[in-house]
């Protein structure tokens, strides 16, 4: 993967691949690789009803653990 999609739906996925399959060790790590800033796609994912969840190292939608 060349850079990180636009698509929320897409992003999501692909981060929580890439965290999943241990290619990154955390969003950080994976954010600084593509050079995007953490907080920018956590704002950028929250527009669109996703958090990070730090213990399952995975994008969720909102509510989710509720």
């Amino acid at each position: 993967m060349e850079y990180l999609p636009k698509d929320p739906a897409i992003l999501v996925s692909s981060i929580n691949m890439l965290l999943r399959d241990e290619e990154y060790d955390s969003l950080e790590q994976l954010c600084y690789a593509f050079g995007r800033e953490p907080q920018e796609v956590k704002n950028y994912l929250d527009h669109y009803g996703y958090v990070y969840c730090e213990e399952q190292k995975q994008m969720r939608p909102k509510g989710f653990d509720e």
